[in-house]
């Protein structure tokens, strides 16, 4: 079957798994019998509010078995990637997700009124102040390194679309001039940790959208599948860049043959 041409599958979860909260038909017989197969399953995100332990109990919620240890946020790779770099004291724009996987990684996580930190880290923060925002501004002209989980300008929720981390980041790099550093979807530190936590290789990245999930796989030259359960439809995907390796129905075109 197609999953048996790759060493670790790395998988978009809203639009690829699920919609809302209900799973998409294809997704949990499909993810069962990948597991059955032995295949390496990663589940990847650019949501940094949530911690991999409740991305798990979502999907588990809609009947997909997931482990914390196979989810991969772009707060953890954020975190990853700032660890090797020595960690420092970071200002966190964020909720749990981040300031939960900046601290399990040794950075020095610090609230209130500081003249001056390492790092200012930006990701969703549905209860973000002025205040907060204004002091992350004035971090980054005292000098610290401006680092974002994505750019997401939006947020989709079940009554419409709400800012994004990328709003958020736009009102500091607006306010001060300094280009961010990006590390969720369709920049590579999210991808290359997904591939890490699936045990190095080949992978194939499933997704439904052309310009984050595929767009990210292109730029490192790797296979992906675009699945139309989703945003992006078959006609964007046969007129518009990136092009995906494939486009499928859905999921379930794992289980089917390698090529055709």
């Amino acid at each position: 079957m197609l999953a048996d041409a790759y060493d670790c599958l790395l998988l978009d979860l809203d639009g690829v798994l699920f919609r809302g909260d209900e799973a998409i038909p294809a997704a949990p017989p499909t993810l069962a019998e990948l597991r059955r197969a032995g295949a390496k399953l990663v589940f990847l995100t650019n949501n940094s509010s949530r911690t991999p332990e409740q991305v798990a109990a979502k999907l588990t919620g809609v009947g997909i078995v997931a482990e914390p240890a196979e989810v991969v946020t772009s707060a953890l790779a954020t975190a990853e990637l700032l660890a090797t770099r020595g960690g420092g004291r970071a200002f966190v724009v964020g909720q749990e997700g981040v300031r939960r996987a900046l601290e399990e990684a040794g950075i020095d996580v610090v609230d209130g009124q500081p003249a001056r930190t390492d790092l200012v880290v930006v990701g969703f923060d549905g209860s973000v102040t002025y205040d907060r925002l204004k002091r992350a501004c004035l971090l980054v002209q005292r000098g610290a390194a401006l680092v974002a989980t994505n750019a997401d300008a939006s947020y989709p929720a079940a009554d419409g679309l709400w800012p994004g981390a990328g709003a958020l980041l736009s009102v500091i790099t607006t306010t001060t001039g300094v280009e961010a550093e990006i590390v969720g979807k369709p920049f590579a530190p999210l991808y290359e940790a997904a591939r890490r936590r699936g045990g190095g290789g080949r992978p194939l990245v499933i997704g439904d959208r052309l310009d984050t999930d595929i767009e990210g796989a292109t730029r490192l030259g790797w296979d992906s599948m675009l699945v139309l359960t989703g945003v992006s439809t078959r006609e964007q995907a046969e007129t518009m860049g990136p092009r995906p390796t494939l486009v499928a129905e859905d999921i379930s075109r794992l289980l089917g043959p390698p090529s055709g």
